[in-house]
């Protein structure tokens, strides 16, 4: 699984595979688990496939999640951002 601070997949654009970042913004295609403790955008040319784990959710007119969807809390959150000393 691939840890980052922003994932940008541009229209036309795929990723595939597991990722997990603070933000996503989506337009072109992500297949795979993607978990995304900030917020997640599908816009309008965006599709989702696989399974996501999001804190906030924006989906645009036209955009497609297809398979899992699962809402962080925030106590998930803190728990998933918290470094071992």
């Amino acid at each position: 699984m691939i840890n980052a601070k922003e994932l940008s997949v541009a229209p036309g654009g795929l990723f595939r595979g597991g990722v997990e970042v603070e933000d996503a913004e989506i337009a072109g295609t992500v297949d795979g688990t993607l978990t995304v403790r900030g917020h997640l955008t599908v816009a309008a040319t965006g599709r989702l496939l696989g399974k996501a784990t999001c804190k906030r959710l924006r989906v645009e007119d036209g955009g497609q999640i297809t398979g899992q969807l699962e809402m962080l809390s925030d106590k998930e959150v803190a728990i998933k951002t918290d470094k071992p000393a």
